[in-house]
């Protein structure tokens, strides 16, 4: 009787250890798709916000002809940024990827700043009714973008709290669930792009 007993005991303990292991793991995986699917959110802006560049530029292009070195500029920025969003896509978290998206991302807010800003000495454009609308549209996702990344980093602070405590931890690195980078704006390129572009005429 006595050594039933024991096995119960032991049996109920490897259960309980095995379904608190099951549920920290489990935690762990929400976690993280939890980050990766409020990446994706951010994806979706910045492909529209892509998507309106090149019209914008088409656009200013029919009143700025001589000012055909900023209008480049955006163009490349605007690749770059795209870069910078594919190689983040293919491993949303990764320290690496994330700094690429904020430097390429920083570049393109910058450029588009310059665009608007030169913009102003043309009323003839200011007044253009589509280029009124591709401002409104771009302010417009500007600030869906920021929303995005704020809900991003809120996740992965989420996740990283999680891995990071006892005993979580422990199955963390047991299963490769590696600390997730915030999407942030590096310090040396904040001042340029604390805002978003001004592109209200």
């Amino acid at each position: 009787m006595g050594i039933a007993l024991i096995l119960l005991v032991f049996l109920v303990v490897v259960v309980a250890v095995v379904a608190a292991g099951v549920g920290i793991y489990n935690g762990l995986v929400r976690a993280r798709n939890g980050y990766k699917n409020a990446f994706a959110q951010i994806d979706v802006q910045l492909q529209r916000r892509f998507d309106l560049i090149p019209n914008l530029v088409e656009t200013a292009k029919a009143y700025m002809g001589h000012e055909r070195q900023t209008l480049e500029a955006v163009i490349a920025a605007r690749s770059a940024a795209q870069s910078g969003l594919a190689a983040a896509k293919a491993d949303p978290g990764d320290a690496a990827a994330m700094a690429q998206l904020a430097a390429s991302q920083g570049q393109l807010n910058g450029v588009l700043g310059r665009l608007m800003a030169v913009a102003e000495a043309y009323p003839e454009l200011k007044a253009n009714q589509n280029m009124m609308q591709l401002s409104e549209e771009l302010a417009s996702t500007e600030n869906k973008v920021a929303f995005a990344r704020q809900a991003y980093n809120d996740a992965v602070m989420g996740y990283n709290n999680r891995r990071e405590t006892f005993p979580a931890n422990i199955f963390a690195d047991m299963f490769n669930f590696s600390t997730a980078a915030l999407l942030d704006i590096p310090l040396e390129k904040r001042e340029q792009v604390r805002e978003a572009p001004k592109v209200q005429f």
